[in-house]
C-alpha cells in the first residue's frame, strides 16, 4: 500500500441506489393486493331506508282572550268561568299539545289573566304565551 496512490474503491458514488425504493414499492404492491379483495368481498346487507327530513308537526293554537269586563273567550267563543278548566284539560290531552296564546285587554284586572294562567297550568298546558300589540 503506497501513500501517494489512489485506489479505485475510494471514488465518490454519484449514482442513486434504487434498491431501497424498489423494496418499498414491492411492499406497497403486496399490501394493496391483499387489502383490495377484502374490501370488495364484504357482506351485503340490505339496510332499511330512512328519510332525514325533519317532521314539522305544527301544534294547534288556542287563543284565550280576556275582554275589558273580565269575560273569557276561547278561540273567539265565550266560555264560562267554571267551564274554562275542563276545556283547557281537554286541550292539554291532545297530542301534540296545542300552544295557548293569552290576549288580555289593557283595561282588565291582572287578576283575571292570572286566574286563566293558573287554570292552564293546572290543566297541564306547557306552552303558554302572551299576545300584545306593538308600540306605535
Amino acid at each position: 500500500m503506497a501513500f501517494g496512490t489512489q485506489d479505485d474503491t475510494d471514488e465518490v458514488m454519484n449514482e442513486i441506489n434504487m434498491t431501497p425504493m424498489v423494496d418499498i414499492m414491492l411492499v406497497l404492491l403486496i399490501i394493496f393486493i391483499i387489502t383490495i379483495p377484502v374490501m370488495k368481498d364484504s357482506v351485503n346487507i340490505d339496510l332499511p331506508r330512512a328519510s332525514s327530513a325533519a317532521q314539522n308537526i305544527q301544534p294547534d293554537t288556542l287563543r284565550l282572550s280576556v275582554d275589558a269586563s273580565g269575560s273569557y273567550f276561547l278561540n273567539d267563543t265565550p266560555v264560562a268561568d267554571d267551564a274554562l278548566p275542563a276545556r283547557l284539560q281537554a286541550a292539554a290531552a291532545q297530542n301534540p299539545q296545542p300552544d295557548l296564546h293569552i290576549r288580555g285587554d289593557k283595561a282588565v284586572r291582572y287578576e283575571r289573566v292570572a286566574q286563566a294562567m293558573a287554570a292552564a297550568q293546572r290543566a297541564g298546558l306547557r306552552k303558554i304565551g302572551f299576545i300584545t300589540e306593538p308600540a306605535p
